[in-house]
């Protein structure tokens, strides 16, 4: 069984918390499954859920280097000289990133509102863009903006290999073939 679901803003990729924040026991009723990958709980969007060890394994296992693609919302507007730098590669604490596709797109019209908003500052623009990572270390497409400048706003992984959000409102799942 493998089911996609939009993760919403705020939501911990696991079934149970002690502290009582919302977890996608609030959102998948099966119980036989488990997140194939994470998604912070200040992330949005696709988030694989299987019952299948392998499956799991071959959609998580960095050697497999399953692409994950994101629209992100950074603070300012980002350049090409950022794009690039991207694209080669950036190098963060934990070493040198893969390259990865970057490039700036117009924020999208199908998309939600953000429950909190994104904080709003008039003198400050921000940009939108879709980047396309090889690898899935702890928080990096957050790191990899903000080390060419521009931090890390929103954060939507719209597809995961040949799997895509689309059309999944937040909170909403479908069973995938």
């Amino acid at each position: 069984m493998l089911i996609a679901l939009n993760k919403p803003y705020g939501v911990l990729c696991q079934f149970t918390d002690p502290a009582g924040r919302p977890t996608l026991a609030g959102y998948i009723r099966q119980t036989d499954v488990y997140a194939a990958g994470r998604l912070d709980h200040d992330s949005e969007g696709l988030l694989l859920l299987t019952d299948d060890g392998a499956l799991a394994h071959r959609l998580t296992d960095p050697r497999h280097k399953q692409v994950k693609t994101y629209l992100v919302q950074v603070d300012g507007q980002i350049g090409e000289a950022a794009l690039q730098a991207l694209r080669a590669g950036v190098v963060l604490n934990d070493g040198p990133t893969l390259p990865a596709d970057a490039v700036s797109v117009a924020e999208p019209d199908w998309l939600w509102p953000r429950d909190p908003p994104v904080r709003f500052r008039k003198s400050i623009p921000t940009s939108w863009l879709s980047l396309t990572i090889r690898e899935g270390r702890n928080r990096q497409v957050r790191r990899m903006t903000a080390a060419v400048g521009f931090p890390t706003l929103r954060l939507i992984r719209t597809r995961i290999g040949e799997y895509a959000l689309n059309g999944l409102a937040p909170g909403q799942s479908r069973l995938l073939d």
